[in-house]
């Protein structure tokens, strides 16, 4: 194991906005290196530890569309949609900061079925931050205190999937209160993970569909640039059949209703399916189309 010694940062030097939250951190704690975040927007992309396909569909194709702009991943190293964002974040080449609910000893780190992924944040040029004693361990106590830094470094939260009583909810309420932006994914109304971030979007959060919404909210991009395509991806190029087809299926879906919803003709959508299985963007399991990125 890589040890990347734990050093002691300059809070006001590196995370001046950290000091202007309530009950700002008295320290800073940090295994890695800032070299790659320093200069980049920072983004905290949180969600359910019991997220569904189209929860990791989401995420994965959100951070996937940020590839080209200078942005930081901040999640919490945790099981579920934080671990999905650190690894699509590394996958795409963007660098990435965990706040485990721990203290920073490898021993331990929260979760320890997390520590490969926290060493490869690390030789990827991000950072384990925490303001705990290296030895804490994760307690009850530990991840509503660490969400208010998840909420205070960034300059926009992401919600993607969350129940309607979960940490997820803590972090963008915390980012509500420090006069952060807060982004929700629209999920199913039939799904008990979607519940907090619908509830969000009632409150006022920003609707978060395609990279586009993320970029224009940040001032990347005009409001009038044209939107985030699977097609612009250099690894998978689509026809626009098969665009149409891949942006319809935010849930599991029959090919019937693909074809009925889009207005296909049958032979055309057939050689579609069968392309974009080929492509390895879809799946049929029990009947129904699923994206599988």
């Amino acid at each position: 194991m890589e040890q990347f010694p734990i050093q002691t940062i300059n809070i006001e030097q590196h995370f001046p906005q950290l000091k202007e939250i309530p009950q700002p951190p008295k320290t800073l704690y940090m295994r890695g290196s800032l070299d790659r975040v320093i200069g980049t927007t920072l983004i905290t992309i949180v969600g359910s530890r019991k997220f569904s396909s189209y929860g990791k569909y989401a995420c994965e194709m959100l951070i996937k569309g940020l590839a080209d702009y200078p942005v930081t991943i901040v999640s919490g190293l945790a099981f579920g949609i934080d671990a999905i964002a650190h690894q699509a974040a590394l996958d795409v080449g963007l660098p990435t900061i965990a706040f485990p609910g721990s203290g920073l000893n490898w021993d331990i780190v929260y979760p320890q079925k997390h520590v490969k992924l926290a060493e490869r944040i690390l030789r990827e040029g991000g950072a384990l931050l925490s303001e705990f004693d290296h030895d804490t361990i994760g307690a009850p106590w530990t991840f509503p205190q660490r969400n208010r830094l998840e909420a205070g470094i960034a300059s926009m939260t992401i919600v993607i999937e969350a129940q309607e009583k979960s940490g997820t909810l803590i972090t963008s309420r915390l980012a509500t209160e420090y006069n952060k932006t807060v982004g929700a994914v629209p999920g199913p109304i039939n799904s008990r993970t979607s519940v907090g971030a619908n509830w969000l979007l009632k409150l006022g959060a920003v609707p978060i569909t395609e990279p586009a919404d993320i970029l224009k909210e940040l001032g990347f991009i005009e409001p009038g640039q044209p939107s985030f395509s699977w097609s612009s991806s250099p690894s998978i190029l689509l026809n626009d059949t098969e665009d149409r087809i891949l942006a319809f299926i935010v849930t599991p879906q029959s090919k019937e209703t693909i074809i009925h919803n889009l207005e296909l003709d049958a032979i055309t959508a057939s050689i579609a399916f069968s392309t974009l299985e080929i492509k390895g963007v879809i799946r049929e399991t029990y009947g129904l189309i699923e994206r599988i990125i």
